[in-house]
C-alpha cells in the first residue's frame, strides 16, 4: 500500500478566497493545498493535490489513485450533485474515500442536497471551513496507520 493521499477538487474551488468568501472563506486553495502537506508530512504521507474544473480530469486522478494511492479526499465541487461518472470513478477505488465541503450544503438550496459522492464515501465532513480538509486527512491518515499495522500483524 502507497502512503499517497490524494486531494481532489471539482470546478470553481481554484477561486477558493475570490468566489463568495460570506461563504467560502478568505483562505485561498493554495493556503489549503500548504496546509494539507504540512499535516499530511506530520503523519509520514505524501499528498497529491489537484483541482480542475473538468469532470474527466477528476476521473483521471481517481483512476491513477487506484495504483498510487491509499487514500482519497474529495471536494467535487458541483459534480456532488450531478456526476454518476465521479461515483463510479470512485467505486472502483479500494481505499477510503472522504467527501469534503467547505459549507453547509444542507443550509443551501435543496438541489445542493443530494450528493451521489455520498453514496461512496466513508465520511463526510460539511461545514467545517476549510479545516474539514485537515479533518478527512486526519482521519486518512488514522485509517492508513491502521491498515499499516494490520499488515504487520498478518
Amino acid at each position: 500500500m502507497t502512503s499517497a493521499v490524494f486531494v481532489l477538487n471539482g470546478p470553481n474551488l481554484n477561486l477558493l478566497g475570490k468566489r463568495q468568501p460570506h461563504i467560502y472563506g478568505t483562505e485561498t486553495l493554495a493556503d489549503v493545498e500548504e496546509q494539507c502537506r504540512e499535516q499530511a508530512a506530520a503523519h509520514g504521507l505524501a499528498i497529491r493535490f489537484h483541482q480542475s474544473n473538468w469532470e474527466g480530469q477528476i476521473i483521471d486522478w481517481i483512476h491513477e489513485a487506484r495504483d498510487a494511492g491509499s487514500a482519497i479526499i474529495i471536494n467535487p465541487g458541483a459534480f456532488t450533485h450531478t456526476s454518476v461518472a465521479i461515483l463510479d470513478a470512485l467505486n472502483a477505488f479500494d481505499g477510503p474515500v472522504f467527501e469534503v465541503h467547505i459549507s453547509n450544503v444542507h443550509k443551501r438550496e435543496s438541489f445542493r442536497h443530494h450528493s451521489y459522492v455520498s453514496l461512496r464515501a466513508d465520511g463526510v465532513i460539511a461545514g467545517f471551513g476549510t479545516q474539514g480538509y485537515l479533518l478527512a486527512l486526519q482521519r486518512a491518515a488514522n485509517r492508513i496507520e491502521a491498515a499499516r499495522a494490520q499488515t504487520d500483524t498478518a
